[in-house]
Order: structure tokens, then sequence, then C-alpha cells
């Protein structure tokens, strides 16, 4: 069965619960639900934050550029 129809039988079977005990336990489940942000080491944040302030700056590469100049692939040296 595909994710999709999973997730459909999922909310059918949810909507039609009348146990508090089983919907607390599924609210405590989803609450469990790590932030990605808390699962990645200070490297990458610091790595995130700087790209964010990059763009906040201007210094981007359109998407279009980077596909033009990519599209046989990436070369060994990334300064080719």
């Amino acid at each position: 069965m595909d994710i999709q129809a999973e997730k459909l039988q999922l909310i059918s079977w949810l909507s039609s619960l009348n146990n508090p005990d089983i919907i607390k336990q599924l609210v405590a489940i989803k609450e469990k639900q790590p932030d990605w942000w808390d699962e990645i080491s200070e490297d990458e944040r610091s790595d995130i934050k700087e790209g964010l302030d990059q763009a906040d700056r201007g210094f981007v590469v359109p998407h279009q550029l980077v596909m033009e100049k990519y599209k046989h692939g990436i070369p060994d040296r990334l300064d080719a």
C-alpha cells in the first residue's frame, strides 16, 4: 500500500476515535517528534545561517545559471 493511502486510512481512523486515552497517546507521540534543527550539528547550523545571511545580502546565484553550468555533471574540480 502506498504512503498516501496509508495516511488517508489513518485520518479516517483518527476521525472516528472517541477514546481520550488513545488521543492523548497520539498527541504525545506527535509532540515527541524532534525538530530537525536540533538534530543537526553546530557546524551544519552555522553553514545554514551563513548561507541565509549571504542570501539576505544578495549573494545568490539564480537556479537556472547553476543548472546551465552543471548540466553535464559536476566536474572533478568545483572551480572549473
